[in-house]
């Protein structure tokens, strides 16, 4: 099965043909020319987890690609009387839906889908864990503004410890050559950075000084300890402003994976100024998204 899981363990060829794959089908939509169409599929959207750019992406990319796509939110769903996650894959698997992407909560909760889903299953986030789609969306962006993401410093600043976006970014950039930096305070730093392929850094300006892509992270206070983080300090310290990005590159780029805490992380000059790529990595969403489901029903394509 051609699953879209993780970053980590998707080989750099893979990865380059799906940014590929990605830019033909952005290509084709912009243009105004005929997708492709190909055997009609009918596609499951699991939501566990709120969600508006990453479900809104990937019904437009199923539309987009001719496919049927059925929504499913654990809310308005059995699992509410307490049906088991694995119960409720059967009873899609016997639906005879024939692909699922799923977002949950619960960091590897897509194992189950995998486990008794006889179809491909694609990885919308799952908890503090990984976002592959969003990396590549974002991976797209930089190519698009970039030219080229090899030999690029890359700083992502904030709350990387509770950001499944920021590891799968960690893993996608640094395979494409780039040199990748997180900031922000030691409370939301991952407890292994020794293991990952970054530099660490505890001062804003340092971690961005000389950046040609700044990523701010929202902070997910939905997954912290209630007072872990004083938002006013964390404003002081770490967002990504004027003033801030003065010790960038001066072409830097400003991203944010979405949603924004304006005022926060990011101050409205800058998440809508000049530098700022916020809506094309919304907008290469959906092509990115083409792109995975698309792979999912190649039996052609090496699994990863």
């Amino acid at each position: 099965m051609n699953h879209l899981l993780t970053v980590r363990n998707l080989p750099k060829p893979s990865l380059e043909g799906l940014l590929e794959s990605a830019k033909m089908y952005k290509s084709l939509i912009e243009s105004g020319r005929p997708v492709p169409q190909t055997e009609i599929r009918t596609v499951g959207l699991l939501f566990f987890e709120n969600s508006t750019r990453t479900r809104v992406s990937f019904e437009q990319a199923a539309n987009y690609l001719g496919y049927r796509h059925v929504n499913f939110s654990g809310a308005g769903s059995s699992i509410k009387k307490g049906e088991s996650l694995k119960d409720t894959v059967l009873t899609l698997r016997a639906s005879r839906l024939e692909g699922v992407v799923i977002r949950h909560s619960a960091s590897g909760m897509y194992n189950v889908v995998v486990k008794y889903f006889e179809g491909p299953v694609l990885n919308a986030g799952d908890g503090r864990h990984e976002h592959p789609t969003q990396a590549l969306a974002d991976a797209l962006t930089i190519l698009e503004k970039k030219g080229q993401i090899e030999g690029l410093k890359v700083a992502i600043v904030g709350d990387v410890a509770n950001s499944r976006v920021a590891r799968s970014n960690i893993w996608s950039l640094t395979k494409l050559g780039a040199e990748v930096r997180i900031v922000g305070p030691r409370i939301l730093m991952p407890g292994h950075t020794d293991k990952l392929p970054v530099s660490v850094y505890y001062d804003v300006k340092q971690g961005i000084a000389g950046a040609d892509v700044v990523m701010a992270l929202r902070l997910q206070t939905e997954r912290m300890d209630s007072g872990l983080v004083s938002l006013g300090e964390y404003r002081r310290l770490y967002q990504i402003n004027r003033q801030t990005l003065k010790v960038a590159a001066p072409n830097a780029i400003v991203m944010h994976p979405g949603p924004m805490n304006r005022g926060v992380e990011i101050d409205d000059l800058t998440a809508d100024g000049p530098q700022s790529v916020i809506r094309q990595q919304v907008s290469n969403g959906v092509f990115v998204r083409m792109a995975a489901l698309s792979r999912a029903f190649d039996q052609e394509e090496t699994p990863s």
